[in-house]
């Protein structure tokens, strides 16, 4: 199954037996809410899900958007009528980063039947609506542990073993400007690998090709293993998402640099990589 869908092939699967449920991401990395948009235009049908409240648990130790509780999860999405054996489709504004990680969280979870649509809100050519869909309980009961996920320790591992991607803008990877978290630089030993690589100036996913070709560049084919983190377990899904995408698998660490440079113990690099 492909991990995202186009527009119109979501048009023509939302006519079949079989529609998928709709999710509705918008969000902005230090931005207002974006339920205010949803509610002044979303792609019919689509129930909006806060990115902040529902698809992360308290900021801490833990980074800036750890993992949320899975039975909380689990409940949020049954609310928006998510059942184990209906199909998901997720957007947002555009830009990907929170739907791809309604998507890896709902992966992770154990749902076989998740996509997001390719270039965002951007990319729907119909009707808006206003008014508010009221779904039928869903029936999903999280299991965690579909996707590979690394914690600090096994993201210091798989930088030294096989190929740990840092999905930030380069700039914060080789610490010149930080803009967010305590100290700026990377995981020693990961590579610069940024998630606005991963598509075309339209906001889509380039084309698998494309993508295996880019992530080969970077050392995939040769690696013992790929996984990737950026800020907070956002940006990086999307990156798991274009790996999925060139059929690649690859493992997010969800605390990312927020967890990794709140903790004083860790070890920090700077600069380009090395040669």
């Amino acid at each position: 199954m492909k991990p995202i869908i186009t527009a119109s092939e979501y048009v023509s699967e939302s006519a079949g037996p079989r529609p998928p449920v709709l999710l509705d991401v918008r969000w902005q990395l230090g931005g207002p809410n974006g339920r205010p948009d949803y509610e002044a235009g979303h792609i019919p049908g689509a129930v909006f899900v806060d990115l902040d409240a529902e698809l992360a648990g308290p900021a801490g130790r833990g980074g800036r958007h750890p993992l949320p509780d899975p039975d909380e999860f689990g409940a949020v999405m049954r609310r928006a009528g998510v059942s184990r054996d209906t199909p998901v489709v997720v957007y947002d504004g555009g830009q990907g980063w929170a739907a791809a990680r309604a998507w890896w969280l709902l992966r992770w979870t154990g749902h076989p039947d998740v996509r997001v649509l390719d270039g965002g809100l951007a990319a729907w050519t119909g009707e808006l609506q206003t008014g508010l869909p009221a779904p039928a309980e869903g029936d999903f009961q999280p299991a965690p542990g579909a996707l590979p996920l690394l914690d600090a320790d096994g993201a210091a591992a798989l930088a030294r073993s096989g190929l740990l991607l840092d999905a930030r803008a380069a700039e914060r990877y080789r610490g010149d400007v930080e803009p967010i978290d305590r100290v700026g630089g990377h995981i020693p030993g990961a590579v610069s690998a940024p998630t606005s690589e991963n598509t075309g100036d339209d906001g889509r996913f380039l084309a698998p090709e494309a993508l295996e070709v880019r992530f080969k560049e970077l050392g995939a084919d040769r690696a013992d293993g790929v996984g990737v983190y950026c800020g907070s377990g956002v940006s990086g899904a999307h990156e798991v998402l274009a790996l999925a995408v060139a059929g690649i698998p690859a493992a997010l660490y969800a605390g990312s640099w927020s967890e990794w440079s709140g903790d004083e113990s860790r070890p920090v690099a700077t600069g380009p990589e090395p040669q």
